[in-house]
């Protein structure tokens, strides 16, 4: 396969442009680095494009390896015809490459093989040849007790046995029938008996139906995580009327061995032989394959979901650099303070306990006050764990009684920093410190600058996926870790302040360069430019190239090195300057300027137009940060728990993780509340991403309350219809336990029942 010409199909572009990118790729150029610095190359791919191609290279590389082997494997075996090479070197996916194997393939001693050693073969050819032949009368001929055939009945099921197998390892056959099941199929649920009560969080699924090619990722993935803990019995239909599927499926097989009139004696004895084909061989085989593709199909919708998620996270608004405290909530073990600087160092630490049992209140405002003036805090980041409003009605407690003291409350997601506070990275970054101080540390900087804090936590630690430890770890941890390398590198990397954290996430650095940077900086203090990257132990002339363009140096030698503009193409700006007779410092910024001057002009063999229109745009606005402008949520004061929603209730809100059913929104209540689909704009939409991004602020309204089940349903309508909105549900009242498929009442039917069931 011409795994060049296959992808450029794929991403509707030009071979050219496919070579050039796989050849980037296999020198070690990362997708970043290609997609931001080597436009003329790639012919402009986009770092999205590029990823993908990258996905595929590395599929269809892996497909060509398998390819190989199943080739040598045949071939050394004897049995390679021009057809059956043909047909494997046309395979386009791993599916149908293993179907092609199948009859070639190692495997146990199988009942045909037994059959076949005891000279049934014969037989079995002699049946599908001549139809007129009586199956009874000719089996008589291959009894044989030496070879373990002691009657007529032992021959027949022995011939059986071969045809069954040429069947099931039929491709053709295998392929034809898996894709009729694959549309017409049905996933069926039950709750194990019994159970009933230890699987009341997959109630919905208790008794389930659902066509298998329709069933969405979250819904897969839920049903079969009760399956693998033995909760749901999980099974699969060929249609949602069984039977006559089957029979179906059985012509087919009939088909397949000619079966033409069953009054012939052979014909008669095959139609029972292509049924029991279909049932026991080649339906059991289908449905291990389609509930696998059920799988894979699940996990590869959940790590996308995941990294659009992380990536919003990631690109979060900024508040900056400034002083601020961070608060980590506890109510018996106390609130944990933490104070850093606009550079994110460490200042101060205690711990003040408000809440019960010890409820110091005026105490905990004291030293929080102390605090505040003490270091000019102007930014007080409370984590969304528990005791969070409570920590932040105290918050609000000291800005009133001090309101000489000039400073803003944000809250913001909590997840993994206890992850961060007992990791060797933390350890390393604060030996002396409690852990559970070094949370309330990373939550402060986290407000200060979300992507340096949160490239820290592993990815599927910060919790804005669905069902992250159930997918494919392999496959999540690279989706994830390309989403934060594109990130980092969208965003730049300021040298001098930069953890090693941060930087190894940069084009073209490893974790040692990282260090490297990092010790170099401390004892020579901090970079000038960019060339004294190069002075770095082991960063040689290849990582300067990956990494020198997303690298910044603030307030240097020159102002180019706090720009995206890679210097490779510093020569391209210095004719700019020759040509326009003004400084490097004349042309920053002067945007009126700039968008005067013709970008073919400066274009050379080695820098195009994509390149020059680039380091114009830059020196614009060099060193833009694509993040948006940084907003807060103000939670509406008294409501802090489930119990205080009222049904009608307009409400602040942040989304905290968008699935493909809907939204999830934190309204200041430690429950998140659901947005479905339907309720997220006034307008269809298919994605609720087209509406909704993780960070993101909104406006929402209660729907209903479910305090039993701690489920709260949210609109973002402008205009919710009245049949919409419910009574809430009671924390003492019996939730019915019955079926997940017939029509539920109220909107907790519209919205959750939706979500997890339709």
């Amino acid at each position: 396969m011409d795994v060049i010409a296959r992808i450029a199909t794929e991403l509707s572009v030009r071979p050219q442009q496919v070579s050039a990118a796989v050849a980037l790729l296999d020198e070690g150029s990362t997708v970043p680095f290609i997609a931001r610095y080597r436009k003329e190359a790639t012919g402009n791919l986009d770092d999205t494009q590029l990823r993908l191609l990258a996905e595929r290279l590395i599929y269809l590389r892996e497909l060509n390896d398998r390819r190989n082997t199943i080739l040598n494997s045949i071939s050394t075996q004897g049995k390679l015809s021009p057809e059956l090479e043909q047909a494997i070197n046309e395979a386009d996916t791993k599916t149908l490459l293993e179907d092609l194997y199948l009859p070639y393939k190692p495997k146990r001693r199988t009942k045909a093989q037994i059959a076949r050693e005891a000279g049934l073969q014969p037989l079995a050819d002699a049946l599908l040849a001549n139809r007129q032949l009586i199956p009874t009368e000719l089996a008589t001929q291959f009894i044989s007790a030496d070879k373990g055939v002691a009657d007529v009945a032992s021959a027949l099921d022995g011939a059986r046995q071969i045809i069954m197998e040429q069947l099931s390892e039929n491709a053709e056959l295998l392929s034809e029938l898996r894709e009729r099941v694959w549309q017409k199929g049905l996933i069926h649920a039950t709750v194990v008996a019994g159970k009933e009560n230890e699987a009341a969080k997959f109630k919905d699924y208790f008794d389930y139906a659902e066509a298998i090619n329709k069933i969405p990722s979250h819904r897969a993935l839920a049903l079969l995580r009760a399956r693998n803990e033995d909760l749901l019995h999980f099974t699969l239909k060929p249609a949602a009327d069984e039977q006559p599927e089957h029979d179906f499926c059985t012509q087919r097989v009939a088909q397949r061995l000619q079966i033409t009139d069953t009054t012939k004696p052979a014909d008669a004895w095959l139609a029972d032989t292509a049924r029991l084909a279909w049932k026991v061989k080649l339906f059991s085989r289908i449905d291990i394959d389609l509930k696998l593709k059920l799988r894979e199909a699940a996990e590869q919708e959940a790590i996308k979901v995941f990294a659009n998620n992380l990536k919003d996270l990631l690109l979060a608004a900024p508040a900056g650099a400034k002083t601020t405290m961070g608060l980590d909530p506890g109510i018996r073990t106390g609130v944990k303070v933490a104070i850093v600087d606009p550079t994110g160092k460490l200042l101060a630490t205690t711990t003040i306990y408000p809440h019960p049992p010890r409820q110091q209140w005026d105490e905990s405002i004291s030293t929080l006050a102390k605090l505040i003036q003490q270091h000019q805090v102007q930014l007080v980041s409370i984590g969304n764990g528990t005791g969070s409003r409570e920590t932040d009605t105290l918050v609000a407690d000291v800005m009133k009684r001090h309101s000489e003291l000039k400073f803003s409350k944000i809250t913001v997601s909590e997840a993994g920093a206890s992850v961060y506070s007992a990791s060797e990275l933390a350890a390393k970054e604060f030996p002396e410190l409690d852990v559970s101080l070094r949370g309330a540390v990373s939550i402060a900087r986290r407000l200060q600058d979300p992507l340096a804090e949160l490239v820290k936590i592993e990815p599927k630690s910060i919790g804005v996926g669905q069902y992250q430890h159930d997918v494919n770890q392999v496959q999540l941890a690279r989706g994830l870790d390309a989403v934060v390398e594109d990130c980092v590198n969208a965003v730049g990397v300021d040298v001098n302040t930069a953890s090693v954290a941060l930087l190894k996430q940069v084009s073209g650095l490893t974790n040692s360069i990282s260090e490297n940077i990092v010790a170099f900086r401390n004892e020579h203090g901090a970079f000038k430019n960019r060339k004294q990257l190069k002075k770095v132990p082991r960063l040689g002339d290849k990582a300067y190239e990956q990494a020198a363009g997303f690298l910044r140096v603030m307030n240097g030698d020159n102002p180019l090195d706090a720009s995206a503009v890679h210097p490779e193409a510093y020569p391209v700006v210095e004719a700019i300057i020759a040509s326009t007779h003004k400084s490097i410092r004349d042309l920053i910024g002067q945007s009126q300027f700039l968008r005067t001057l013709n970008p073919i002009q400066f274009t050379n063999e080695r820098f195009g137009l994509p390149t020059v229109t680039d380091i114009l745009q830059e020196l614009e606005k060099p060193g833009r940060d694509p993040r948006p402008e940084f907003k807060s949520v103000e939670f509406q004061a008294g409501i802090e728990k489930m119990s205080d929603l009222k049904v009608g209730m307009k409400l602040a809100g942040v989304v905290t993780n968008v699935a493909n059913f809907g939204a999830f929104v934190d309204i200041g209540v430690h429950q998140d509340g659901l947005v479905h689909i339907s309720h997220l704009s006034d307008n269809f939409i298919k994605d609720p991403r087209d509406a909704v991004k993780t960070g993101e602020l909104v406006k929402v309204t209660v729907l209903e309350v479910d305090i039993e089940r701690k489920r709260i349903a949210l609109s973002m309508k402008t205009a919710v219809d009245a049949s919409d909105i419910k009574p809430t549900r009671p924390a003492q009242q019996t939730v019915n336990k019955t079926k997940a498929i017939p029509a539920q009442q109220g909107t907790m039917g519209n919205a959750f029942a939706k979500a997890l069931r339709k």
